[in-house]
């Protein structure tokens, strides 16, 4: 006899579609009001926090508090005599997910930096979006003056944006891993999970141009890369069931100076060994900047 579906999955299944009648209903009466209270769901943050299991690992960094854009921003530093490279987490995660990177930086000596996202780990807030992620990345990158940067996820789709606004000269490499490329695939996903009406759509892409000054459908970091002089490595896996792995494709399309490393099997998060010292020797010097991408 099958089992009933449990209360919980009925709730993941039945809440977002709740969220998306309620909003298409507001649509009616205020398409600015219903863009706005849609955006705010889609950019609240639900996990991420620092776990207890986390928390020594952290302890050990030198710690500091940024205060950006109306939010406090924990940092973390693990001092080193080489380079500086900043660790930009993805969505709803938070600075440990490096722990095992940083463990490589550590035995070549680099100085690390790290920091929690808006509504992520020990930082401020309850919601993030790429554009205020962008201002707090800006915030760290003047003030720490980074060599080298490696970004997870939407962190890699940030890096991008915020190199493409500000083409920071002493940033001399870049390592993306799982990132997506093209905003409107995101908002496509989150209609289709709400089953959003097109006045809502239409009422979000116009929230979008007004207070961000691009429409969902000009956000592409595949086109941004094109103006990009820094070397990049972008890893990817073909089954990434997060983010398409031709994201990354199109991204290394149209970055001269980037190798694409493809993996299959290796998931989204990629903590394995074998990308961590990948992106070792990339920022010892040691990859040489190829058009072909690599199978492992």
């Amino acid at each position: 006899m099958p089992q009933a579906p449990s209360m919980k999955k009925l709730i993941s299944t039945y809440s977002p579609l709740v969220y998306g009648k309620y909003f298409n209903a507001l649509s009616r009466l205020s398409k600015e009001y219903a863009a706005k209270k849609a955006f705010q769901t889609f950019s609240k943050v639900r996990k991420g926090r620092v776990l207890p299991e986390q928390t020594a690992f952290l302890n050990r960094a030198r710690m500091a508090v940024e205060k950006v854009a109306d939010h406090q921003l924990q940092s973390y530093l693990w001092r080193g005599s080489k380079e500086t490279v900043l660790l930009v987490h993805g969505w709803e995660s938070n600075s440990f997910r490096w722990h095992k990177l940083i463990e490589f930086l550590q035995r070549e000596d680099y100085n690390i930096i790290a920091f929690d996202a808006p509504g992520h780990g020990h930082s401020s807030g309850k919601r993030l979006h790429v554009p205020l992620y962008t201002i707090c990345l800006h915030h760290m990158v003047e003030k720490y003056k980074p060599n080298y940067i490696a970004a997870h996820s939407v962190g890699g789709m940030t890096t991008l944006y915020h190199q493409y606004k500000h083409p920071i000269s002493s940033i001399e490499k870049i390592a993306t891993i799982g990132s997506p490329s093209e905003y409107h695939e995101i908002m496509e996903h989150y209609q289709k999970l709400l089953n959003l009406n097109d006045t809502v759509m239409e009422a979000l892409n116009q929230h979008f141009k007004e207070h961000f000054g691009f429409t969902i459908q000009e956000f592409s970091t595949s086109k941004f890369v094109k103006t990009n002089t820094k070397k990049g490595l972008l890893f990817h896996d073909k089954f990434d069931n997060i983010t398409p792995f031709h994201a990354s494709e199109a991204v290394h399309a149209n970055w001269k100076g980037s190798t694409l490393i493809a993996t299959e099997g290796l998931g989204h998060s990629m903590h394995q060994d074998e990308v961590n010292q990948q992106i070792i020797s990339f920022f010892n010097g040691l990859n040489k900047t190829a058009k072909q991408e690599v199978l492992f």
